[in-house]
């Protein structure tokens, strides 16, 4: 018996399909877009922001209210305001949120605020916020530990699936090695890896995955032709401007660019990709790019 038995494509050998709000699901074979800004900056901006990506063809929404950074000096999110910016945005898009959730003190709140739950990396092993988590009712997506062993992942979802909760997607966000060049090392193997061992959905996420914007689009297309169910990427209006990793985010024109590679991908592997056709514009000072 394995030990993240529930988890195990043994126990359970076909693929879970994971349901996010009323129509949306995840581990079919239907891809799953998740895009938005790193962090919620204010009500202005973000709402722009979700409207771009819903346009640009995004199914869920991404923002953190809660940020964990490295230094205590970086921002560190609008919290509860955050999450009323990320509800507002979901009224008016229509789309699904995912923030994270850092602490079993503030799960109330985002459990009332958000549609999937996100354990961020560094909190992949908090072994009490992985049984609280369990105990809701709401998708929760699990980022893999920035050195955490694939056996370690899947344990860590086992303790939210042995707590209730059998909804979890979870998410290879590139883990720590010897290189510097790229913010992280992404390891598609383990998007192949996972497939095998576990019935669970398999999203990658390109931005923290490698810290260059440059190489999230390549990456994104890799994830995909490797059998990843989805990605989740950084997009920001003006990058150089953001208060969290403007570094990684995607400009709306490069999103909307990179949208129509994965569907063209999507075709070829057997996937579908259902997303609005898009032609990206610029605004007259062509200081930002809009679709």
């Amino acid at each position: 018996m394995k030990a993240y038995r529930l988890a195990s494509r043994e126990e359970h050998p076909e693929n879970t399909i994971v349901k996010i709000g009323e129509q949306l699901t995840v581990g079919g074979r239907e891809l799953l877009v998740i895009a938005g800004p790193c962090a919620v900056e204010s009500r202005e901006h973000y709402l722009e922001a979700a409207s771009l990506v819903k346009g640009c063809g995004a199914h869920v929404l991404r923002g953190g209210a809660f940020k964990p950074r490295t230094s205590p000096y970086s921002f560190t999110g609008l919290a509860r305001e955050g999450l009323e910016i990320l509800a507002e945005a979901r009224l008016q898009t229509g789309l699904p949120v995912v923030t994270e959730v850092m602490d079993t003190r503030d799960l109330e709140l985002v459990y009332e605020y958000a549609d999937i739950l996100q354990v961020g990396s560094r909190n992949m092993q908090n072994y009490t916020l992985l049984h609280e988590v369990g105990k809701t009712k709401k998708p929760v997506l699990l980022k893999r530990g920035f050195a955490a062993t694939i056996m370690e992942w899947l344990l860590a979802a086992e303790h939210i699936m042995a707590a209730g909760n059998s909804q979890v997607i979870l998410c290879e966000r590139g883990i720590r090695t010897f290189e510097t060049y790229t913010r992280n090392t992404i390891d598609l193997g383990a998007v192949v890896a996972v497939k095998e061992l576990s019935h669970l959905p398999v999203i990658v996420d390109p931005s923290h995955g490698t810290g260059r914007v440059s190489m999230v689009s390549p990456i994104a297309r890799a994830a995909i032709a490797a059998g990843a169910d989805g990605i989740m990427v950084e997009v920001h209006q003006n990058p150089a401007e953001a208060l969290s990793d403007g570094f990684q985010s995607l400009t709306p024109a490069a999103f909307a660019q990179m949208i129509g590679e994965l569907q063209r991908l999507a075709e070829v592997v057997g996937r579908v990709l259902n997303t609005p056709s898009v032609i990206p514009k610029e605004k007259p000072d062509n200081s930002v790019y809009l679709c």
